[in-house]
């Protein structure tokens, strides 16, 4: 059991890559400050916060909302890394690899989900 929710495998999973998003989208163009290069960030980021969050609530109910949270910024964060690439900024081969590295959390917040979806409290 966990004691904190950044001992947690899937939050450190997130993290690194909110780190990977951060540095990717530090080469936009100044242009995008307010646009892609925010949302992106914010949606990244989002994926940990979400994690961390539910990490701290009490009832079963909040925590698995909370995963789900997180993964509809993973989903998000993917968007945005294919719209990257789309309109030119992104390097396809980069963010493929980086999308990869996101369906492994993907694969992980599942399990969690699933996981609180199965557990019968001790009586």
């Amino acid at each position: 059991m966990y004691k904190t929710f950044n001992q947690m495998p899937i939050w450190k999973q997130a993290m690194n890559i909110s780190m990977k998003v951060f540095k990717l989208s530090d080469k936009l163009p100044r242009k995008e400050d307010y646009g892609l290069t925010s949302q992106v960030r914010r949606s990244a980021n989002s994926i940990g916060a979400n994690i961390a969050e539910g990490f701290g609530r009490k009832h079963l109910k909040d925590k698995k909302n909370f995963y789900i949270f997180a993964r509809g910024s993973v989903n998000e964060t993917i968007h945005h890394l294919i719209y990257g690439v789309n309109i030119g900024y992104f390097n396809e081969d980069t963010v493929d690899k980086l999308i990869q590295e996101i369906k492994c959390l993907i694969y992980e917040i599942n399990k969690v989900v699933k996981t609180l979806e199965n557990w019968k409290p001790k009586i």
